[in-house]
């Protein structure tokens, strides 16, 4: 009775730390999805594409969340696509001057937290390239593929850093748009193979917002 008991009790545990962990990965999509959303919505307003502090506000909560979200999934295509924006981020609300509004323990969080998952992960190398490219539950093919559509997707914020540095503000210019749009469609067909409802939920509620800001920036001829 007791050796029952006690495989019982465990598989209750695992089983609320499976849900705990897609409770962070849609919490994190939630905060994604609120940001395009009311971009949209302002944009709307605006008749013209804008680029609102709060966009980049829910943008590093939602970062965070996920990154955290792909770590416990093991999933390197989603870390991947977390890393590289994260600091863009960071950087466009520091251009809307809302960076150092925050407290300085809160700055120095976000800041950090990045650097030391990065650290951790790669403090045992081998134990790593096991981890994430010799994951049986993903196929090599299929992590180059959702790493792919990671880095394609991400490079809309390294194309909107650019553009902006160059203008000296925030902006979310056209391209920005395409590039999305091209990269959450390889993303949803990932997340689909994967089965991986955060994923799908997370993308497939943006493809109206990218479209209908394209549409937006043709017509103001940005």
């Amino acid at each position: 009775f007791l050796r029952y008991s006690s495989e019982l009790l465990v598989f209750i545990f695992k089983l609320l730390v499976y849900k705990m962990i897609y409770v962070i990965g849609f919490l994190a999509q939630v905060f994604f999805s609120a940001r395009i959303l009311l971009q949209w919505i302002l944009s709307e307003r605006a008749k013209k594409v804008i680029s609102p502090a709060i966009f980049w506000q829910l943008s590093i909560v939602g970062s965070y969340l996920l990154f955290v979200y792909g770590w416990l999934r093991d999933d390197f295509a989603i870390i991947l696509g977390q890393i590289i924006s994260y600091y863009i981020y960071i950087w466009n609300l520091d251009k809307k001057h809302q960076w150092k509004k925050l407290p300085f323990i809160i700055r120095t969080l976000l800041l950090l937290t990045p650097v030391a998952a990065i650290l951790y992960m790669l403090k045992d190398a081998s134990a790593f390239v096991d981890q994430f490219f010799r994951n049986e539950k993903i196929p090599l093919w299929l992590l180059i593929y959702g790493s792919m559509g990671q880095i394609i997707f991400t490079l809309r914020f390294v194309y909107q850093w650019i553009y902006s540095k160059r203008k000296d503000e925030s902006l979310l210019p056209i391209g920005f748009w395409v590039i999305s749009l091209f990269g959450s469609l390889i993303i949803v067909s990932y997340a689909i193979y994967r089965r991986d409802p955060v994923l799908i939920l997370g993308q497939s509620t943006g493809l109206i917002a990218y479209s209908r800001n394209i549409y937006l920036s043709r017509r103001a001829g940005n």
